[in-house]
């Protein structure tokens, strides 16, 4: 059975408040979808339609919840972009590994502006690497000296 335990999705409130503190860092956060909703994790779900798993035997490490944010990408994207056009910075460090931003890291390195990219440790895709300047780790991986 599936626990009723509350969960906080909150814990990042005070690391945002503190990185909006930051001389020369811009925080974009999204607007969050309307759905608020509990999700099988997918490997979980395959096994319950091969029917290697029936669904009393799902614990709370099964699901997850399904929350995400909307409209983040293109607020950053526009950022990116009026930065460079309008030549306030001579650099950009991007804090993500998504490869949706590709089209605006190549506006920015075509009006020559260095973009760097920190996928906080997360892989990124070969097509995002070859549009980026190279890679910048400010921020230290959890755990490490």
């Amino acid at each position: 059975m599936i626990s009723q335990k509350q969960i906080n999705i909150s814990s990042n409130y005070i690391f945002f408040e503190e990185l909006k503190k930051k001389r020369k860092v811009a925080l974009r956060l999204g607007v969050l979808e309307d759905r608020k909703r509990w999700i099988i994790k997918p490997a979980r779900t395959k096994e319950l339609l091969t029917k290697k798993l029936v669904i009393d035997d799902l614990t709370e490490e099964d699901v997850q919840f399904d929350l995400s944010q909307k409209r983040v990408d293109i607020k950053i994207g526009l950022d990116i972009a009026s930065m460079t056009l309008k030549k306030q910075v001579d650099q950009i460090i991007l804090i993500s590994g998504d490869s949706d931003f590709v089209p605006a890291a190549k506006l920015a390195r075509r009006e020559g502006i260095d973009f760097l990219l920190d996928p906080m440790w997360n892989p990124i895709k070969p097509h995002l690497f070859e549009h980026i300047d190279g890679l910048a780790s400010k921020i230290k991986r959890p755990g490490s000296l």
